[in-house]
């Protein structure tokens, strides 16, 4: 017979120790290299700006059709000799570019439009090689998070897509005998599109990578849905304005009226539908595409007010910051946008206004996440 045992005892043999308590379970096994993929993602990021800033600097001096051919390996090489500088010179010459608008150009003014392209393309090429090496090193190093391998591998997946989307739109204006001086408008915005989702995916993961997953899925508990539906609603918006702008660029059409609030001295642009047929105007008639850009850009902002207004009253202190300054930058985006038109889009002010749209878009991104995953403050604002 055994003793009597307290009714407090632990059931179970004689002298064992009861294990410890394991904490941790949802992140074991899930973590993976998360940091050091975020800081890869991070690169990626920079990488994609920095191509959107070259990018619209090729399109705001005219270069973007000075390589008329898509080579994706061979074409890395630039020109390394006067015979191989003649010969792309040559190339260009009889395109419609050339023949209608540049014929007063000789080599040394070729090779500074071709250097804008050559640069833009090596660009995507770097980007391109950073993402492969880092993908495939965390793969093989088995350092992907669990459900992280499709994410990575669908930035690579639109990063290819986005370079045939490049040449499908150098191709438009690569022409001759059809009067084409420049590329597409549709061609233009598709492009530019395609590098803001791109910019917007890498961005969003680094936020969630900046957390584990207990933590993310502790803060989902505490979603604010209305700001989150909001912000989603202005993120859309800010993005088809990013479109519209687009075909603003690719037409030039931002220096056709240079007074505001008025357009050539009214307040509807003259001859809005002398294109035929009517839509084409949406898409190649300057003074219609620059109003439907002026107009939309006020119902951003209305709207902006508004999610701004909803996002103060957040509860966590954080993801009232981020409204706040998703906010002021596209205050400031207003400003630039009308100073923009005033001066005619010069190249300083006109590639500003395109790199504070990705801040626009960016921290309304932002504003979004911390919406969706809201960082948790005591009363005294630590986490």
């Amino acid at each position: 017979m055994s003793g009597k045992r307290s009714i407090f005892e632990e059931v179970g043999e004689a002298g064992k120790t009861r294990p410890a308590a394991q904490t941790g379970m949802i992140d074991k096994g899930r973590g993976g290299a998360r940091r050091g993929i975020r800081i890869w993602l991070s690169i990626l990021f920079l990488m994609v700006v920095a191509m959107i800033a070259v990018g619209g600097l090729t399109r705001l001096t005219d270069s973007g059709l000075s390589i008329t051919e898509w080579r994706p390996v061979t074409g890395a090489l630039p020109p390394m000799s006067e015979a191989e500088w003649q010969s792309e010179f040559a190339k260009y010459q009889q395109i419609d570019q050339f023949q209608l608008l540049n014929k007063w150009m000789d080599l040394e003014d070729f090779k500074q439009i071709y250097w804008w392209e050559w640069s833009h393309r090596q660009i995507g090429r770097l980007i391109g090689l950073v993402w492969a090496v880092g993908f495939l090193g965390f793969l093989v190093a088995r350092k992907v998070p669990t459900g992280w391998t499709g994410r990575l591998l669908l930035i690579g997946a639109l990063g290819g897509l986005q370079g045939a989307i490049g040449w499908w739109m150098v191709a438009s204006g690569v022409t001759e005998g059809e009067g084409m001086t420049s590329v597409a408008s549709y061609r233009l915005a598709t492009h530019l599109g395609l590098a803001f989702l791109i910019l917007g995916f890498i961005a969003w993961y680094v936020f969630l990578l900046g957390r584990t997953e207990r933590d993310l899925m502790q803060a989902r508990r505490s979603k604010e849905a209305r700001q989150y539906g909001l912000s989603t609603g202005l993120l859309h918006m800010v993005f088809l304005q990013i479109l519209i702008g687009a075909l603003v660029a690719g037409i030039d059409a931002g220096r056709s009226y240079t007074d505001w609030p008025l357009m050539g001295g009214q307040w509807l642009p003259p001859n809005p539908w002398m294109v035929e047929p009517a839509w084409r105007n949406f898409f190649e008639n300057p003074a219609l595409v620059q109003f439907v850009h002026r107009c939309f850009g006020y119902l951003v902002l209305i709207f902006g007010v508004v999610v701004w207004l909803r996002g103060r009253q957040s509860a966590h202190p954080a993801t009232r910051f981020a409204f706040n300054m998703a906010f002021a930058a596209l205050c400031l985006q207003v400003v630039l946008g009308i100073m923009t038109v005033i001066y005619a889009a010069p190249l300083h002010i006109a590639i500003v206004h395109q790199l504070v749209a990705v801040a626009v878009f960016t921290l309304i991104l932002r504003a979004r996440y911390l919406s969706a995953y809201p960082v948790v403050a005591t009363i005294r604002g630590t986490k």
